[in-house]
């Protein structure tokens, strides 16, 4: 947890020529979010895509599969609609940084585009998904790679009979 910042920022310094996005859950950026100093003071202008369901959303998605919905601990209170700790968008701004929010499906394209066209300073993207978001796919504790878990049991189309 915490690490696409920073890899992001090592990434831009290696190829400050090529657009570099982290994509980082909430949880994970509340870890590494003040490195946004450093790449604001050093001219190092990576994106992120902040993928914000206000929890801890891994665990919570283990808690959700196999754990009977017993959730402890995975909320970061971070509210959704108007209250909203902390404002990731707020938070960018005070970094020196572009903060940019998206609530909803039809805002998605004209964000990212508006990211991309910054290119003299970080972006932060806040992406607002449901708290129940999951990702796929996904390997349970202590089973093989071979089982890997997919969304609500559809397998890739390379596994698929059409």
């Amino acid at each position: 947890m915490g690490y696409a910042v920073p890899a992001a920022m090592g990434a831009k310094v290696g190829m400050p020529d090529r657009d570099v996005w982290a994509v980082d859950g909430d949880g994970c950026f509340q870890m590494t979010n003040q490195e946004l100093a450093t790449c604001a003071i050093n001219d190092i202008p990576i994106k992120v895509a902040l993928i914000n369901n206000s929890s801890l959303g891994m665990v919570r998605q283990w808690q959700t599969l196999f754990y009977n919905k017993r959730y402890s601990n995975t909320d970061l209170h971070t509210g959704h609609g108007t209250r909203q700790i902390p404002d990731f968008v707020k938070l960018a701004d005070a970094y020196g940084c572009e903060g940019i929010r998206v609530e909803s499906v039809g805002e998605i394209d004209a964000a990212i585009k508006r990211a991309n066209e910054i290119d003299d300073r970080p972006v932060v993207v806040d992406f607002r998904v449901s708290r129940d978001a999951m990702v796929w796919p996904m390997v349970a504790a202590g089973v093989s790679n071979d089982e890997i878990q997919y969304a609500r049991g559809i397998s890739p189309s390379w596994d698929r009979e059409d």
